[in-house]
């Protein structure tokens, strides 16, 4: 006997259809609002700076967004290719011994450009992983970034007890910006193959997102196929 269909309501196939649809159009228009947020934001920041000769909308009709924004990534690239030869190195070094003497300001200036050192160093390692550690107790396990291994004093420290530890962030959901630093033995991590973004993914999903997965193969070799039998004549 087949099962009979199961029937839905005009409710329920409206309601389907409106949630099919939300998850087609909202991420698009959340990434739309963002990136012309951005680039508002740098046009109100860059935009009074320009002078009326090079601004576009004071020979236009209308307004041209983005200007500030492409403004200032060009005015970046410069100060950038400036800073590379000795001159630029020479003014840069006395800008900063002029900021290292402000009690407040050298602070804020030391820790945001390690963040960005960090962050934009192109041989760095750091958040190129993903694994899972036992959080926040035994039995049950967390998903975490890897950062780098433990440097500096608190690396002295943990040579010193004979730990090699290892620095992880723990993220939040559904907010992975915000969370925890832990240092974590090294053989009490278990590293995922899943990208970063993977794992960003399935921590602001709640879960529900999850990466497709093949798993590998490592020193297992496929079973040979079983033999066809072959039919004689009597």
């Amino acid at each position: 006997m087949s099962e009979k269909p199961i029937k839905m309501s005009v409710a329920t196939r409206i309601r389907n259809n409106f949630l099919a649809g939300l998850i087609i159009c909202a991420p698009i228009a959340i990434t739309l609002w963002l990136t012309w947020s951005v680039v508002h934001w740098a046009d109100s920041w860059v935009r009074p700076y320009i002078p009326a000769r090079y601004d576009p909308e004071s020979y236009l009709n209308f307004a041209v967004p983005g200007t500030g924004l492409v403004i200032a990534m060009i005015f970046i690239t410069i100060v950038g290719f400036l800073a590379k030869n000795l001159i630029g190195q020479s003014i840069v070094r006395f800008g900063e011994s002029i900021v290292h003497r402000v009690p407040l300001v050298r602070t804020i200036y030391r820790s945001v450009k390690q963040i960005f050192e960090t962050v934009l160093k192109e041989q760095g390692t750091s958040f190129k992983k993903v694994g899972l550690i036992e959080y926040p107790s035994p039995g049950l396990w967390s998903m975490v970034f890897i950062s780098t291994d433990a440097k500096g004093e608190i690396a002295s420290k943990f040579n010193a007890m004979g730990h090699d530890m290892v620095a992880v962030f723990l993220p939040p959901t559904p907010v992975p910006t915000a969370g925890f630093l832990v240092f974590v033995p090294r053989e009490k991590i278990t590293i995922l193959d899943m990208s970063p973004e993977d794992g960003a993914k399935l921590l602001i999903s709640g879960g529900l997102v999850s990466p497709e997965y093949r798993e590998k193969l490592i020193g297992k070799e496929l079973p040979p196929p079983a033999p066809v039998p072959v039919k004689t004549l009597s």
